[in-house]
């Protein structure tokens, strides 16, 4: 099966693409649940166009908890059939759909009352199992049933905590994914399936025809614009769509920003293989690790300012610690947290609630016009169910006429045959010269098309990136000719996350990386030049939240 490109070195073909005939769907948004909804109409048979002004996932879908969950949080606030819909999609996720980004990730949940807690988190946990023991995949074996533990077993599971904070625990499971890489795989599924898709490319104007829109786009890269017509615009922008709704001219959706911060530090800082999740007295506090890193998160706060600029500040650094360090028998110290970064929950505002802590994470397809629709709210797990119902909209909109969808037995690119390749994996290490743990990484970024970027790579290019962690040279040509990538940024913060798990923020990597794609991208040394340097300033900005801690 063909793996889907989206080729960077082709976007001139791609933004001549854009400018042929008349689309049945434009979708403008490139997270998670725009690349789910292009996916989910091409495979219907529209003819779709995806647009996205940054790269693909580079706001909320790249900078999230990394977590495929129910949400257990949710039971106490009674949203039963957000929780079970999260349940079915985290089993389909994790045994068909993307079972090499999905991993099950054993959670703890700590006990403060010794009777009373146990019986209530317990019976909660028990609905929890019970909604996700549902067929749905066949990933229902993946994630087990809870346990409780005693003291002494919390102590031996997780070590780094301080015993005397609890009496006891239970432990769960859940689901660890990567985000960026699921936009990423949802957006070359979509592609392979007939969707054009172009990124830099930015929606500054629209027009309503009868029948159709005309919508006024710009090259972010060169400042040209052209139009793209479309029977139908879907607005997927996420904590964007207020900018979508006033080129329409109307404002139906409100959206309210929720901004998370994440705190990045490494294991030998905090040593956890299981997840740590607790209350606040604001939201939850997670401790998920990563790799060879840990997450400590998140913060649940209104934001107000421009969705592009939004960063942690001192404060929040400040905030995770002091929530965090009561549990730990070794205090984190803000010298230990390598990266931080901050991200926006686009929820659906109903009520005008002030807290966005208290807004439901249920998703909304609203009408902004005759020829524009736009959804909105939701979480990471359930994109697929929210795409699916925007393209029921949109084909109820077009008379109808369609297949229904098909995306709940739609492998994303790299699924296929994964299992297969990953039981190969010693096999494969042995052929190319390379360490089992480095095709172990490679297997779990890019599944089963792990082989066609180790086919023919030049055994230089099997080398790693002097200083992005285990990130190969031969990904980077990679990720230009087949994910997209147009940055440095693209490559360092999405295709890896190399720039939020080494203590420099990968800066030492930014030249090579920038060479490295100046070839493919047709671009001289000049633009590698200034290419590296913009990713330093880049890199500064996002880390001065750091800096300034530390200072």
């Amino acid at each position: 099966m063909d793996s889907g490109m989206i080729d960077a070195t082709r976007r001139a073909a791609t933004l001549t693409a854009l400018d042929s005939g008349t689309f049945d769907l434009l979708i403008v948004g490139g997270g998670i649940t725009g690349t789910g909804a292009a996916l989910d109409a091409a495979s219907r048979g529209l003819r779709v166009a995806l647009i996205e002004a940054g790269d693909l996932g580079g706001g909320t879908s790249s900078r999230s908890s990394r977590l495929l969950h129910g949400g257990v949080r949710y039971l106490e606030q009674l949203e039963f059939g957000l929780v079970r819909e999260a349940l079915r999609e985290r089993a389909l996720l994790g045994g068909r759909l993307a079972p090499h980004l999905v991993r099950r990730l054993p959670f703890i949940y700590p006990l403060r009352h010794r009777i009373w807690e146990r019986a209530y988190v317990g019976a909660g946990l028990s609905l929890y199992d019970g909604m996700g023991q549902l067929p749905a995949g066949g990933a229902d074996r993946v994630f087990r049933l809870h346990r409780h533990l005693t003291r002494h077993g919390l102590a031996r599971a997780m070590p780094a905590l301080r015993a005397e904070m609890a009496v006891g625990a239970l432990e769960y499971d859940d689901g660890q994914v990567d985000d960026a890489r699921l936009t990423l795989a949802a957006a070359r599924t979509a592609a392979r399936e007939g969707a054009v898709i172009a990124t830099r490319v930015r929606a500054v104007g629209y027009t309503a025809r009868p029948g159709s829109a005309e919508v006024t786009v710009r090259d972010e890269l060169t400042g040209a614009e052209s139009t793209v017509r479309a029977r139908q615009v879907l607005a997927a922008s996420g904590v964007w769509t207020d900018e979508v709704q006033r080129l329409v001219g109307r404002e139906v959706l409100r959206v309210r920003a929720s901004k998370g911060v994440h705190l990045v530090v490494p294991k030998a800082a905090l040593r956890v293989n299981r997840a740590l999740i607790t209350r606040t007295d604001r939201s939850v506090l997670f401790v998920i690790p990563v790799g060879e890193t840990v997450l400590v998160g998140t913060t649940d706060t209104p934001y107000t300012g421009a969705p592009n600029e939004v960063a942690a500040d001192g404060a929040d650094i400040a905030f995770l610690l002091h929530q965090v360090n009561p549990w730990l028998r070794r205090p984190l110290e803000r010298a230990d947290v390598v990266g931080v970064y901050a991200g926006l929950r686009p929820l659906v505002d109903r009520a005008g609630t002030a807290d966005t802590a208290k807004l439901s994470r249920e998703h909304v397809v609203a009408k902004i016009d005759d020829q524009c629709l736009a959804i909105a709210g939701g979480k990471l797990t359930t994109y697929r169910v929210m795409a699916r119902d925007a393209i029921d909209a949109v084909v109820e909109r077009l008379g109808g006429g369609y297949p229904p969808s098909c995306t709940d037995r739609l492998p994303l690119v790299g699924a296929d045959g994964f299992q297969a390749t990953w039981n190969r994996r010693g096999a494969l290490a042995r052929e190319h010269g390379l360490p089992t743990g480095i095709v172990e990484g490679l297997l779990q970024r890019h599944g089963a098309t792990v082989t066609e970027l180790l086919t023919g790579a030049d055994p230089a290019d099997l080398r790693p990136v002097a200083g992005a962690g285990g990130l190969l040279r031969a990904e980077v040509g990679y990720a230009v000719r087949h994910e997209g990538a147009l940055a440095v940024e693209d490559v360092l913060l999405r295709r890896s996350h190399a720039g939020l798990e080494t203590a420099d923020g990968a800066v030492e990597a930014a030249e090579e990386v920038a060479t490295l794609m100046a070839g493919p991208l047709r671009h001289d040394h000049a633009w590698a030049e200034r290419e590296a340097a913009r990713y330093r300033t880049l890199n500064g900005s996002n880390r001065a939240a750091l800096v300034g801690a530390a200072g």
